[in-house]
């Protein structure tokens, strides 16, 4: 099977092209930057081409040289803020546009897409209880209303011609390189394993941390059906503090320097208890740990900046 990878040089794509190829699977891998190096794949063993997915024409050039049976879009802009609408706009919707009319026109039907749990706001907006995929969604932010809008525009395509597209709410995904969008789950354990202080508001902002080999593999595993029972899943992950993270940290790091300006912070917490229950049980998932996750990176870390690892 040929699966196209629309924004494989992002934090996620590398895994999932990855897990692909570990698959035997033929790999076409786009991206407006050029492809990192990735642990475990020979160049040669996947085909990728520059490509800015707000050009419509570059899009369906990618989709007829590469000729896949299923595309995964991971091409977005995170970490922008409130600020440049326009560019936004053209990357966050445009963009998903003009994948879904592309391979529509191209037969492809089989799309996987990165919504976010950023579409559901607030955990407030609920109260304390968890949220599965029917609940409304209150997501106010530039990045949240823009996915909100993408799964409208699914919603369309799947209504009015047939499609197969399938999004995938990623929550807060972590791991040692990522650097754009939710990061201070990450820094809160990026940063202790150099040996570097960090600091945060609020000792209660919760957070819903998922590692990226997870997410990756979700992505995988839906991407390769036929179809899904449902038009999009949660992801969810592990709800957590970002002061019991920080204490997880300090069980592996016990020197490290993980300050708070305020005890609470729940209050502005964006929604952190998720139902995935869909996901994990039509996928047959299971995520490892969040305190092996924790490790995990800690090390990752520490063996790139030539440290002592740590042990469990």
């Amino acid at each position: 099977m040929t699966v196209l990878v629309l924004g494989g040089a992002g934090f996620i794509g590398p895994r999932v092209i990855r897990k692909l190829v570990e698959r035997g699977e033929d790999v076409y891998a786009t991206d407006i930057n050029p492809l990192p190096d990735i642990p475990g794949v020979e160049p040669d063993n996947i085909r990728s081409a520059r490509v800015d997915i707000t050009d419509f024409e570059q899009v369906t050039r990618a989709i007829v040289d590469s000729q896949p049976d299923r595309i995964i879009n991971l091409a977005y802009l995170l970490g922008g803020g409130e600020g440049n609408p326009h560019h936004q706009m053209r990357l966050n919707i445009l963009g998903m546009d003009n994948c879904f009319e592309a391979g529509r026109l191209l037969g492809v039907n089989r799309i996987v897409y990165a919504s976010s749990v950023a579409v559901s706001g607030q955990q407030s907006n609920f109260g304390d209880r968890e949220i599965n995929e029917d609940e409304a969604t209150y997501g106010d932010s530039q990045y949240a209303t823009h996915k909100i809008f993408n799964e409208f525009q699914a919603k369309m395509f799947n209504e009015n011609y047939d499609m197969r597209i399938t999004g995938i709410r990623p929550a807060n995904v972590t791991g040692p390189d990522k650097v754009r969008g939710s990061t201070d789950h990450v820094r809160c354990v990026t940063l202790p394993s150099r040996g570097e202080p960090v600091s945060f508001p609020y000792q209660d902002m919760m957070r819903l941390p998922i590692h990226v080999e997870d997410i990756a593999e979700a992505f995988v595993r839906v991407s390769l059906v036929d179809s899904s029972e449902y038009p999009v899943y949660n992801s969810g992950g592990t709800p957590i503090s970002l002061g019991d993270l920080a204490e997880m940290v300090r069980g592996y790091l016990p020197d490290a320097q993980i300050n708070f300006d305020n005890p609470g912070g729940r209050e502005h917490s964006g929604n952190y208890l998720v139902d995935n229950s869909r996901l994990l049980s039509e996928f047959e998932l299971a995520y490892a740990p969040l305190s092996q996750r924790v490790l995990e990176i800690i090390n990752e870390v520490r063996a790139d900046e030539g440290l002592p690892l740590v042990g469990s």
